[in-house]
C-alpha cells in the first residue's frame, strides 16, 4: 500500500450545531469549535469533519444547501471559517467538510429558476418529468418516506427528491452540473480544506430511463436499495471528480457508500480509487429491514464482530476503510452495540478497542469519547427528526402500541446523536448559556468531559491512550499496515485478532459478556508479550492461556 499522510492520523466528527454555543442563541457555532480546539488537540485528533454549516433551512439539518459558497447565520461568518483553518493549521490540524451534492436545497437559486422555466437551461439541473397516462415516473420510496415525486406548484411537472421534498436531487448527467459542483470543489480546497466526507453519493448515479420496481411495501413503493443495485457508470462521475478536484489538491476524502458491490471496493479505495477511504457501515445496517424500523434487529456482539471481520477481509489488500462505531445518522454505538449489562465504562472501553484497532482510519464521534449514550424521549413529539417521525408512523400502521413505536424509534432516531455535547454537569451541560436547540440528555449531570479530562481510568483517557498507542512508533506501522488476522471466531461473546506486522504481532481480545472467559491461545508466549493497553487487569496468565474479567478488552504486543 502506499503510504498516505493521512494514514496515521485519528478523525474526529463534529455536528456544529450540537457541539459548543459561543453566544448563548441555544445553537453550536464555528466560534465554538474554535474555543475547543485544544480539548480536541488534548485528546489527541488530528482531523476534524464538520457536518454542513453552508446556508441552509435546515428541513433536513443543513444537508438541504441553500448555497455552497455562504455559511448559514446560525453558525456564523465565512471570517469565522477562516479563522477555524487558521487555528487548526496551528495545532496541525485538518478540517473536512461535508460535500452534499446528490441534491440540494428547493431555496438554492438553480432551483427556483428551474421551477420559474423547467424547460429552461436550470430545469435541467434536476431531474423534472410530466406523468404518462396519469401515472409518476416510477415508483421510488423516498428515504424519509413517500412517493420521490413532488409537484412543481402552478405546472403540470414533478421533480425528483430521494431524501426530503426540499431536497431537489441534482442532475449528475448534466455535464454542466458537474462543472458547477468541482468548480464549487476547487474553492473550498483553494481556501485550504484538508478535504471532504462525501455524502450519500452513491445516490447520484440513477438507472434511466425511469422505471418502476417490485413494491415491497403496502403503498405500492419500493426501497431504493433496489433501485441502487440496478444502477450502473458511477465510476464516469466519481473518477472525474477525483481527477478534476482531489488529485491536484492531495486532498483525503472519505466516501459514505452504501450498496457498493464487493468486486467495485478497489474502483472506490483502491490505488486509483474515487476517494481515499470509505466508512465501514456494515454493522450500522446489520439487523436493518427495508420493512422499517419496526421490523429491524439490534445486532448481537457475535454480529458485530462478524461484520466486522467480514469488512477487514473484504478491503485487505484493496484499500483504507474508516472506522466507526456511531455518527450523526446512527443511535450512540454503546446503546446498540452493547447489551444494558454492558453499558457501563468497562463495556465502553471494550467497544472502544475493538473497533479503534483495526485496520483503518478510526473516526470518533463527538461525545463518544466520553461514553454518550442514547436518550430518553417521552413523545414523538421529543424528537426533531424529520426521517423518525416517519418511522414512528410506520410503526403504528403496523400495529405497533404508541409506547412500543416510541420504545423503537427512541432507540434508533438521529436525535440520539444529535443532543448536545455534554460539557460539564452544569445547567445544560455546559454547551450553552441560552435555550439548547434539542434536548439534552438527562444523563449529563453524571456523563461530562469536566467529571473525565485529567481522570486516569476515565472513558475519554482511555481514547486518548488508544490514540497515544496508534501514535507510539513501537508499534505504529503495525497498527496503521498490519493485516487483520482474526482467530477463535466461533466462540460466542469473544472478539478476538491479531494485527500482523514486519516482526511483530499485536493481540487484540476482547470478552463481550458478564462472565469471566477463558481463551486459549495455544502459540501465546506470555515471555514475549507485553499488554500495551487493557480496561481491567489480566490476572490469570499462562502459556498460551488468558482469562477476561467480564466486559474486559486486551491490547497485546508480541515481538517475534
Amino acid at each position: 500500500m502506499e503510504k498516505k499522510w493521512w494514514h496515521k492520523k485519528t478523525a474526529y466528527q463534529i455536528y456544529p450545531k450540537s457541539f459548543y454555543d459561543s453566544n448563548g442563541d441555544g445553537i453550536g457555532d464555528i466560534q465554538g469549535i474554535i474555543q475547543k480546539l485544544d480539548y480536541l488537540k488534548e485528546l489527541g485528533v488530528d482531523i476534524l469533519w464538520l457536518s454542513p454549516v453552508y446556508l441552509s433551512p435546515c428541513a433536513d439539518q443543513g444537508y438541504d444547501i441553500a448555497d455552497y459558497y455562504r455559511i448559514d447565520p446560525q453558525f456564523g461568518t465565512m471570517e469565522d471559517m477562516d479563522q477555524l483553518l487558521e487555528e487548526a493549521k496551528k495545532r496541525e490540524m485538518h478540517i473536512l467538510m461535508d460535500l452534499v451534492v446528490n441534491h440540494c436545497s428547493d431555496e438554492h437559486e438553480w432551483f427556483k429558476k428551474a421551477c420559474q422555466d423547467p424547460q429552461g437551461e436550470y430545469g435541467k439541473y434536476f431531474y423534472i418529468e410530466e406523468k404518462k397516462d396519469g401515472k409518476l415516473p416510477c415508483n421510488w420510496r423516498s428515504y424519509f418516506g413517500g412517493n420521490v415525486w413532488e409537484p412543481i406548484p402552478g405546472t403540470d411537472k414533478y421533480y425528483l427528491h430521494l431524501f426530503h421534498k426540499k431536497q431537489p436531487d441534482l442532475n449528475w448527467e448534466n455535464p454542466k452540473v458537474r462543472e458547477e459542483v468541482y468548480k464549487m470543489v476547487n474553492w473550498w480546497l483553494d481556501k485550504g480544506l484538508a478535504g471532504f466526507r462525501i455524502d450519500a453519493i452513491i445516490n447520484i448515479k440513477k438507472p434511466l430511463p425511469f422505471k418502476d420496481y417490485p413494491a415491497d411495501r403496502e403503498d405500492g413503493l419500493c426501497d431504493m436499495g433496489q433501485v441502487l443495485a440496478d444502477a450502473r457508470g458511477i465510476g464516469q462521475f466519481l473518477g472525474e471528480m477525483r481527477d478534476t478536484c482531489f488529485l491536484p489538491h492531495g486532498a483525503f476524502t472519505v466516501g459514505e457508500v452504501f450498496n457498493v458491490r464487493k468486486e467495485e471496493i478497489r474502483d472506490f479505495i483502491g490505488e486509483q480509487g474515487y476517494f481515499s477511504s470509505m466508512f465501514d457501515f456494515s454493522q450500522t445496517v446489520e439487523g436493518k429491514s427495508a420493512k422499517g424500523w419496526y421490523a429491524s434487529q439490534i445486532p448481537s456482539p457475535d454480529d458485530y464482530k462478524r461484520c466486522c471481520f467480514e469488512s477487514q477481509k473484504t478491503a485487505q489488500g484493496i484499500g483504507y476503510l474508516s472506522n466507526i462505531i456511531e455518527n450523526h445518522d446512527e443511535p450512540r454505538g454503546v446503546s446498540h452495540y452493547l447489551p444494558p449489562e454492558g453499558r457501563q465504562e468497562k463495556g465502553k472501553k471494550l467497544l472502544a478497542a475493538m473497533y479503534f484497532m483495526l485496520k483503518g482510519l478510526p473516526f470518533i464521534y463527538q461525545g463518544q469519547e466520553l461514553g454518550m449514550e442514547n436518550s430518553v424521549y417521552q413523545s414523538i413529539e421529543d424528537i426533531d427528526d424529520v426521517g423518525s417521525k416517519d418511522e414512528y408512523r410506520r410503526c403504528l400502521e403496523m400495529g405497533c402500541s404508541e409506547k412500543e413505536a416510541l420504545d423503537i424509534v427512541g432507540h434508533y432516531t438521529r436525535d440520539n446523536a444529535r443532543t448536545p455535547f455534554q460539557w460539564s454537569c452544569e445547567e445544560n451541560g455546559g454547551f450553552t448559556k441560552g435555550k439548547p436547540w434539542l434536548n439534552l440528555n438527562p444523563n449529563y449531570k453524571t456523563i461530562n468531559a469536566e467529571s473525565q479530562v485529567g481522570k486516569e481510568d476515565s472513558i475519554y483517557s482511555f481514547y486518548q491512550k488508544l490514540i497515544r498507542l496508534r501514535k507510539n512508533p513501537q508499534w505504529q506501522e503495525t497498527i496503521v499496515y498490519g493485516e487483520t488476522v482474526p482467530i477463535l471466531e466461533k466462540e460466542e461473546n469473544l472478539m478476538a485478532y491479531y494485527r500482523k506486522g514486519e516482526g511483530q504481532t499485536i493481540l487484540v481480545l476482547g470478552n463481550f459478556s458478564g462472565d469471566e472467559k477463558n481463551v486459549n491461545l495455544a502459540q501465546l508466549d506470555w515471555s514475549r508479550a507485553q499488554i500495551l493497553l487493557s480496561n481491567d487487569q489480566l490476572e490469570e496468565r499462562e502459556k498460551g492461556r488468558v482469562t477476561l474479567q467480564p466486559w474486559q478488552c486486551a491490547v497485546i504486543g508480541i515481538s517475534q
